[in-house]
């Protein structure tokens, strides 16, 4: 659309931007701007119309306000609905928050969505092998938490976390008790460390790709994300870096990395380290699978090199355990736990205890060690079970993967004729589910990858959703004649 044929009535005693909204409004009515139309910057649209920029912000605002308009970031501005009559019901979606609407990538549904569909196949969100998991063992010690110390758990319990559970905890890890913060799962330390550390528009170097929930999180408080291709480790690339943005943060999941599976080396660990502390910049170290390896145990941590109390190491027990126990914790610097534990009771009071209590007696009594032999022999099996039915199934020369020695998942390289959000929309036709590759980078790119968490699924399921994923295959290339889902592009509406 031509936005420069708006025509402004000057001295008029209706305001410029409310000239400029009534125009809007009446082309988004009457679907001269249809739904999913990217509009112009405000700065591009006040060079169209000769306009000040004050002005069109406040007719996009009011646009917003009204549910008509909806900015994502590092996208722009897209039409989301028309106007609705006199008589309508309340509008709610013009009235969240422009914090809260940081969080509504629709690209991300797909992650979850359709979980509990019937005979969906879902190689999307990741899992471990929770068929494994020891149910009638955890349901004895929930029972003995009960049973014994009642008052303990179904109290207001401490913030940090159990003392029973912190000390098993730090037992396992190395470290004394008061570095430890139970978590209701790392994606909770996240959120915590975020506010913590990060004022808007602070720079954080962030993994390229990076873990998708981190971005979300790093984003919605605000943060300016740098990434860092974790894929080539570069150090001299990261250094870079460091001096051009002056980073408040590095994060980094060094260890069967998700979404690529790579594990830096014991040299590259210690390089990173140089720099952090040569710069002064604390480092996050993601680290939820760290105990899922199945061809040798990973280098040592970032943590555990760190001879400058730089490093917050963050894990969880839902990639070993189950999701749904939401049990995780962190390691820091005592100062850094006890802020923690502040912000995480004004936001929680604290972690569900009874669960605490089994958790710790799950680790101190040699249960959890056996449940990882277990789950490690299973995820091995699942592993040469992705493998083989990809090469006995998938079209020659469609994808390209590397075998990954841990973690939960392959990342897939797709050829150039396949586009990884089409093929998405294909497959998820044909009853099987992934995760499109351009979710886990911040700057929004069209990519060729796809994630695939192969440990959620039996090595039957994992045939029957690879023989679907291959049919999708073909109608999912790009060039496909008469394919009614079109690539994403810059100016689309996300996929839902």
């Amino acid at each position: 659309m031509d936005f420069s044929k708006f025509k402004f009535r000057n001295g008029a005693s209706n305001p410029l931007y409310n000239q400029l909204l009534e125009a809007l409004e009446s082309a988004i009515g009457s679907g001269a701007l249809a739904i999913g139309t990217r509009l112009p910057s405000e700065r591009a649209m006040a060079d169209q119309l000769k306009v000040s920029r004050t002005t069109v912000m406040s007719a996009y605002r009011e646009l917003e306000a009204r549910g008509l308009i909806h900015s994502h970031v590092g996208r722009g501005t897209f039409v989301c609905a028309s106007p609705e009559g006199a008589g309508a019901p309340f509008a709610w979606r013009g009235k969240v928050s422009r914090t809260a609407s940081l969080h509504n990538d629709p690209a991300l549904r797909h992650i979850t969505r359709g979980a509990n569909r019937p005979n969906l196949i879902s190689f999307a969100s990741g899992a471990p092998a929770i068929d494994i998991f020891p149910v009638k063992a955890w349901q004895r010690l929930l029972d003995q938490a009960f049973r014994e110390k009642p008052e303990e758990v179904l109290s207001n319990g401490p913030t940090a976390g159990l003392p029973r559970l912190r000390q098993a905890v730090a037992g396992r890890f190395g470290v004394k008790p008061d570095r430890i913060l139970i978590l209701s799962g790392s994606q909770q330390g996240l959120g915590l460390i975020s506010r913590c550390l990060l004022d808007p528009g602070d720079a954080v170097i962030i993994d390229r790709p990076c873990y998708v929930w981190a971005i979300q999180l790093f984003r919605a408080a605000g943060a300016h994300l740098i990434g860092w291709d974790i894929t080539r480790a570069d150090i001299g690339e990261l250094e870079d870096l460091i001096i051009r943005h002056r980073p408040k943060l590095i994060f980094t999941n060094p260890t069967f990395h998700n979404p690529t599976g790579r594990t830096l080396s014991l040299r590259e660990r210690k390089e990173l380290l140089k720099l952090a502390v040569r710069y002064r910049v604390p480092l996050l170290e993601d680290d939820p699978y760290r105990e899922t390896y199945l061809d040798g145990q990973p280098p040592t941590t970032l943590y555990h090199l760190d001879e400058h109390d730089i490093v917050i190491h963050l894990s969880t027990f839902s990639k070993i355990l189950a999701p749904g126990l939401r049990l995780g914790w962190l390691a820091a610097p005592e100062y850094i736990v006890d802020q923690l534990a502040l912000i995480k009771q004004r936001e929680i009071l604290f972690t569900e205890g009874a669960g605490q209590y089994a958790l710790s007696v799950f680790l101190q009594s040699g249960q959890f060690d056996d449940h990882l032999v277990r789950l490690r022999t299973e995820h091995a099996r699942r592993r040469c079970a992705f493998q083989v039915a990809l090469e006995r199934h998938s079209p020659a020369g469609l994808s390209k993967f590397e075998v990954p020695p841990g973690g939960l998942y392959f990342w897939l390289r797709l050829d150039q004729s396949l586009n990884s959000s089409q093929w998405l929309q294909q497959a998820l036709a044909a009853g099987v589910a992934f995760t499109s590759g351009e979710v886990f980078y911040a700057d929004a790119i069209n990519s060729q990858h796809a994630r695939f968490c192969y440990t959620c699924l039996s090595p039957e399921k994992i045939e029957a959703g690879v023989r679907r994923l291959a049919e999708s295959m073909m109608s999912g290339r790009s060039g496909k004649s008469g394919s009614r889902f079109p690539a994403r592009g810059h100016s689309d509406i996300p996929l839902v």
